[in-house]
C-alpha cells in the first residue's frame, strides 16, 4: 500500500508524519480593531496564511536533515492542502524545532521529532 506524500522540503520527500495539523490563517493590519461605536472593522491583509504543526518519528539519519532545515532561512515546502485535497508549494520556515530520544537502537536511536512550519 502506497501512502501519501504530505510534506516536500527543496524537492526532498519527507517520511510520512506521525501527526499533521494544518492551520490557516488572516493577517489583519494594525488600523483594525473596535470602533467607536462598538462595531468591529477588520482590515485584512492576507488570507489564507499557513502554519503546519508536524511530527515526525525518524532514525538519526532524518534527525541530522530535519536538524538541517531549521537552520536555514527559508524552505520551499510543498504540502498537502486539505482546503484544496493537493499538493501546494509555497515559502516556509521552521520555528520551535524540538528531537526527543524514544528508544536506544543500534541505528543511532528512535527520535521524535516536533516543529512548526510558517509561510512567509
Amino acid at each position: 500500500m502506497a501512502f501519501f506524500q504530505y510534506l516536500n522540503f527543496d524537492g526532498v520527500d519527507l517520511p510520512l508524519p506521525d501527526s499533521y495539523e494544518v492551520d490557516m490563517s488572516d493577517k489583519e493590519a494594525d488600523s483594525g480593531g473596535e470602533t467607536e461605536a462598538g462595531t468591529v472593522q477588520r482590515d485584512v491583509v492576507r488570507t489564507g496564511v499557513v502554519t503546519i504543526s508536524v511530527s515526525f518519528s525518524v532514525t538519526q539519519k532524518w534527525l541530522t536533515l530535519l536538524t538541517g532545515y531549521k537552520q536555514q532561512e527559508k524552505i520551499r515546502v510543498g504540502f498537502f492542502d486539505p482546503e484544496t485535497a493537493s499538493v501546494r508549494q509555497t515559502e516556509m520556515y521552521v520555528e520551535g524545532f524540538k528531537a526527543k530520544l524514544k528508544k536506544d537502537t543500534s541505528y543511532k536511536g528512535l527520535w521524535v521529532i516536533n516543529f512548526t512550519l510558517k509561510e512567509l
